[in-house]
């Protein structure tokens, strides 16, 4: 089984499709952001300003249509917030395209997400890794993937060999960037309760990559399976005790 929040919902859930690690790689690795500007509907800004309807629709090509959840070859969840109440949502039915694009909807950015009469967004803000997600559908042995830098592994890059702190902001981020930034600013503080109850965490360094570089797609793939490979040993070892 597998649940994620926000780019992990969208992976979880080519996942759960049985769609193959391979594929995926292909997929991600051939997605030209430049010419995928078709996908930005632009809205007058209510609560985002963009609409995200042309992403859910290329969300279901890449799923082979509109799939629900009891359609997917594993058991799946995704995780939202609520933007009225601030809850963690947990989505386990229905449409996984429409699911996914609650989880992703960065705030402001992309317009809230209305599904049963709630108005949710990214479920970054509330459940980075969602651990007691899977720890509720029944898992008995949870493998968790962290992508984002914790804060004192953040503050640690930032100081030079004597111990002070080197200040190098690099470009000047857009809107989007900001709201990433915010996110991961927020999770970075408070990741370690999200991977609490995991067995294994496998944490790519994600230090030079930030959240908002899709451009460095191939290079967030090989420190992936740098930090997969480095755990696999561990996660057989562990299994063969059970």
């Amino acid at each position: 089984m597998v649940a994620g929040t926000s780019a992990g919902a969208l992976i979880g859930a080519l996942h759960a499709s049985g769609m193959p690690a391979l594929q995926m790689k292909e997929l991600f690795l051939g997605f030209d952001w430049k010419k995928r500007r078709h996908l930005v509907d632009l809205s007058l800004p209510r609560t985002g300003f963009i609409a995200g309807e042309r992403l859910v629709h290329e969300m279901q090509k890449m799923l082979d249509g509109d799939i629900k959840f009891n359609e997917l070859k594993k058991p799946f969840a995704c995780v939202a917030c609520d933007l009225i109440t601030g809850e963690e949502i947990v989505m386990t039915g229905g449409s996984v395209a429409e699911a996914v694009h609650a989880s992703i909807s960065i705030p402001v950015v992309f317009q809230a997400v209305k599904r049963k009469g709630r108005y949710l967004i990214d479920g970054g803000l509330v459940n980075q890794v969602p651990v007691n997600v899977v720890k509720s559908m029944g898992a008995d042995y949870i493998i968790a993937v962290n992508v984002v830098p914790r804060h004192i592994h953040k503050l640690k890059a930032r100081l030079d060999d004597h111990g002070t702190p080197e200040i190098d902001s690099g470009p000047r981020p857009n809107i989007i960037g900001v709201m990433l930034s915010v996110i991961d600013i927020a999770n970075s503080c408070r990741i370690e309760s999200s991977l609490s109850g995991a067995d294994i965490v496998i944490e790519p360094r994600m230090l030079q990559i930030g959240p908002a570089d899709f451009h460095k797609a191939e290079l967030s793939i090989l420190q992936g399976e740098m930090a997969t490979i480095d755990a696999v040993l561990k996660i057989k070892r562990e299994l063969a005790k059970h």
